[in-house]
């Protein structure tokens, strides 16, 4: 056996239990050769390199790289839109990102395999260190070791005080000090920083409650987005949403019981100046009440600012305009009269969309049939500009045009179809005087005539606004945010908070003088330690003073120097 293995096992020896682990993570046994044969011997060393520190590390390391291609490619459950417009656009990678489920990362297998592993990983980490902590809070400090110059910081002086009155006053110093501290035969032991391992264990459950939260979110969440017309009302039930989606385990009886009605949206926009047509104000009016017979409330919904009911929260995420259109067969009879809410294309507003005439109409023969309308609207025409884009999105010249089509909008035939898209396969257009299909350009109080008596199409001078809202139900937010302050906070202990071990060793010397030993041991080395030594043992010094001595002193000797300065003890790094 070398020399520094004598030394360093004498030094174990010596410091004995005071040299313990100062913290609760697992010591990680060192295996000779391959576990023992059997399914036993094999569980056991597949659980402690689960269970290791290194292993929960490398497991949340993938779980942040495996939620990258869920932000960076169109996911299924967030716009399937976006998805068929992708593989539509990479016919090659489309196939490969269905083998590896990449469109659906957060519910695939590999995911859900890594989210496994790392919540029995932290629980398994958990669980011991946590009994540990428990066991050195109902401890006591470890008694001192035989050698005091073995510990990182150590001071020493000689006085004329009694060893009792050194000890008592040193444990009055260390528990003023919010040292836990108790006296041992001849020393004071005491021991500061537990709050450190409470960090460190606050950390790990708080990761723990996140995966939790997580996933409880997921299963339990819904997702819906319903436009509105000012006007219009809604009420938290599954068939009054434009879309939805939901987690595996939702049920729609876990809707949170609400109605609204939309009352009047409001939109301002910087008139001047090179932000000019910048939103300035987004923000909804609406009367709502909770539960059948609730009380109705008038709130403002604004951007960022959701309307929370109960676990769910109403988000303003959307804005345009809906034109009121009067619609009227050869005899004058009104077939339709509606605000048709349009989509806007650009920042300015421009926008878009049909006007679907699906019931009451019959044409000059006396026939039943379906009028379609491509509508193109502009809040603020300018013929200065060229062009038929909106220049400012606010209604201050605001112009409609419409073309018109008429046979089968081929609703009845069982197959969705969007209310903003004109199916043209069964329609046929109305012609002009030159043969063209027919269109106008219309301005407020503006009609356009079908030709041969077919009918006409108003353009009102009442233009409303449409708002967009997203109502979520996420029942795990509350519980993840609060593990995620918890993961904080619990990680700022951990890393400022210094674990450290202090004892104070008063006896009698050969000359009936008594020698004061005072050493200090922190979890790893550090400055700090031997400043806090150094200011403990200053007060303790004034109060047992040094004694007078006739000989000589020896500077190299700590023990004859009548100042306390904390000196580096014997084979300690410098």
């Amino acid at each position: 056996m070398s020399k520094t293995e004598t030394d360093t096992g004498q030094e174990q020896e010596d410091l004995g239990a005071a040299g313990s682990q100062l913290s609760t993570a697992p010591r990680e046994e060192t295996l000779s050769g391959v576990p023992a044969l059997g399914v036993i011997g094999w569980f056991r060393w597949f659980w402690r390199q689960l269970t290791s520190m290194r292993v929960a590390l490398l497991l949340l390391l993938l779980l942040s790289l495996g939620a990258i291609p869920g932000s960076l490619i169109p996911q299924t459950g967030a716009d399937l839109n976006k998805v068929d417009a992708f593989r539509q656009a990479h016919k090659t990678l489309a196939p490969v990102y269905d083998k590896l489920g990449l469109f659906h990362v957060y519910s695939s297998v590999w995911f859900s395999a890594i989210y496994i592993l790392l919540f029995v990983s932290l629980i398994g980490c958990i669980v011991p260190r946590t009994g540990q902590f428990i066991g050195q809070l109902r401890g006591r400090p470890p008694g001192a070791p035989k050698r005091l110059t073995r510990l990182p910081a150590y001071t020493t002086w000689r006085t004329t005080a009694e060893p009792e009155e050194v000890r008592e006053a040193a444990l009055k110093l260390l528990r003023r000090r919010r040292f836990r501290a108790h006296t041992e035969v001849d020393a004071v032991a005491a021991e500061k920083g537990y709050l450190r391992e409470l960090g460190n264990l606050v950390f790990h459950i708080a990761l723990i409650v996140l995966l939790v939260s997580f996933a409880w979110g997921q299963m339990y969440k819904s997702d819906g987005t319903k436009l509105m017309v000012e006007g219009d009302g809604f009420s938290n039930a599954l068939p009054m949403y434009d879309d939805f989606k939901s987690g595996s385990l939702f049920q729609s009886d876990e809707l949170v019981p609400f109605s609204f009605d939309l009352k009047k949206f409001t939109g301002t926009y910087e008139v001047s100046g090179p932000n000019r047509g910048t939103p300035r104000t987004y923000q909804a009016k609406i009367d709502y009440s909770v539960g059948a017979d609730g009380t109705p409330k008038t709130t403002t919904i604004k951007v960022n600012e959701p309307l929370r009911i109960g676990e769910s929260k109403v988000y303003l995420v959307s804005h345009g305009y809906a034109p009121v259109v009067t619609v009227r067969d050869g005899k004058g009879k009104i077939v339709y009269q509606d605000a048709v809410p349009l989509l806007p294309l650009d920042g300015n507003v421009t926008s878009n969309g049909v006007v679907k005439v699906m019931d009451g109409y019959t044409n000059p023969q006396g026939k039943s049939e379906q009028l379609g309308f491509q509508a193109f609207f502009v809040p603020t025409f300018d013929p200065k500009a060229g062009t038929m884009m909106s220049q400012f999105p606010a209604l201050l010249n605001p112009l409609l045009a419409v073309n018109a089509y008429h046979g089968d909008l081929g609703v009845d035939s069982g197959i969705p179809q969007s209310v903003y898209q004109l199916d043209k396969t069964h329609m046929k257009e109305f012609k002009d005087a030159k043969g063209q299909l027919l269109k106008k350009l219309l301005k407020p109080g503006d009609t356009m005539s079908l030709p041969n008596g077919a009918g006409s199409i108003t353009f009102e001078k009442q233009v409303k606004q449409w708002a967009g809202f997203e109502i979520v139900q996420e029942p795990g937010s509350a519980w993840a945010l609060g593990g995620a302050l918890a993961a904080i906070f619990g990680l700022a202990g951990s890393l400022f908070i210094q674990r450290r071990r202090v004892w104070v060793r008063a006896v009698r010397g050969a000359d009936g003088v008594t020698v004061v030993e005072m050493a200090g041991l922190g979890r790893s080395e550090s400055a700090k330690l031997p400043e806090e030594l150094g200011d403990l043992a200053g007060i303790l010094y004034d109060q047992a003073p040094g004694a007078p001595d006739t000989s000589a002193p020896d500077p190299a000797d700590p023990a004859t120097s009548p100042d306390p300065h904390v000196v580096p003890a014997e084979g300690a790094e410098k």
